[in-house]
C-alpha cells in the first residue's frame, strides 16, 4: 500500500481498499488487479475488497453507490449512512439480530429506478461490538481486524424509501433532515467521486425522507438508539 490517492477516470481506476492496499481496474479489458499487504482469504475479496470495484462498475451503468448500508423496514429499504466510524455496521447488526433484513453493510448501490440492491450477506464489526453482541468470526489482521457476522438472504432489490444519517450525541435522538440539506448529505457519501452519469437519480433520491439519528458512542447504547429510531419511523 503506497498511500497514493485514488485515481479514477471513465475507463480505469486505482481504488483504495478498506483493509489497506489497492485495486487497479481496467474496464476495457475487464481486469482487476489487487495489491495487498498480505494474502487475503476469498471471503475478504468478496467483502469488503470488491465493494469499491462494484461501486465503480455501477457508476459506469448510471447507478449511484454510497458508503452506506441498508435495512428493510416496512415496505421498502432505508439506507444507513455516515462517516467512517459512525457506527453503521453496529446499528445494522443490532437490527439484523432483532429480526430485520439487512440488504447491505458497507457499499449500497441504487439503480435507475431508485431500488436498493442487495450486497454480500455479511456485516463486519469492530471487536467491541462483536463481543458485546456475541457474534462474528475474526477476519483480516490487526490493526484492521473485523469480526464477520453472517446474515440471511434478501430479495435482489428493494425500493428505497429513505435515508438514516448517523451522528454522535449525548442522548439518542431522531430529527428530520430538511430537504435543502439532503443533496449535500448524499453527495458526501457517494462512493465514486465522478460526475453522475444519470443526475436524475440523485435528484429523485434527494426527494426521499431523511432522518438523523444522534446517539452516544458507547455500543451498549445501540439497542436504545435503534428502538428510538424504529419508533420515529413507525416500524
Amino acid at each position: 500500500d503506497s498511500g497514493d490517492p485514488e485515481q479514477i477516470s471513465a475507463d480505469s481506476a486505482r481504488l483504495r481498499l478498506p483493509f489497506g492496499g489497492s485495486a487497479d481496474v481496467d474496464w476495457a479489458r475487464g481486469d482487476v488487479m489487487f495489491t495487498l499487504r498480505r494474502r487475503a482469504a476469498a471471503g475478504e475479496l468478496v467483502h469488503p475488497h470488491l465493494g469499491p470495484v462494484a461501486a465503480f462498475g455501477s457508476q459506469r451503468r448510471g447507478r449511484e453507490s454510497f458508503h452506506a448500508g441498508a435495512v428493510v423496514l416496512g415496505d421498502g429499504a432505508s439506507a444507513v449512512m455516515g462517516a467512517k466510524g459512525a457506527g453503521k455496521s453496529t446499528l445494522l447488526a443490532w437490527l439484523a439480530l432483532s429480526g430485520h433484513r439487512v440488504l447491505a453493510d458497507d457499499v449500497l448501490v441504487v439503480d435507475e429506478e431508485c431500488r436498493a440492491l442487495a450486497g454480500p450477506r455479511a456485516i463486519d464489526l469492530r471487536e467491541g461490538a462483536a463481543r458485546g453482541f456475541g457474534v462474528g468470526e475474526p477476519i483480516g489482521a490487526p490493526p484492521r481486524r473485523r469480526y464477520r457476522m453472517l446474515i440471511g438472504g434478501v430479495p435482489a432489490s428493494v425500493p428505497l424509501r429513505g435515508f438514516i444519517r448517523l451522528a454522535w450525541g449525548d442522548v439518542p435522538t431522531v430529527v428530520r433532515v430538511p430537504v435543502a440539506w439532503r443533496p449535500a448529505a448524499l453527495a458526501s457519501c457517494r462512493a465514486v467521486r465522478l460526475a453522475p452519469r444519470n443526475p436524475n437519480v440523485l435528484v429523485q433520491l434527494s426527494a426521499l425522507p431523511m432522518v438523523e439519528l444522534r446517539r452516544p458512542r458507547e455500543w451498549e447504547q445501540a439497542a436504545d438508539a435503534a428502538d428510538r429510531l424504529l419508533d420515529a419511523l413507525a416500524v
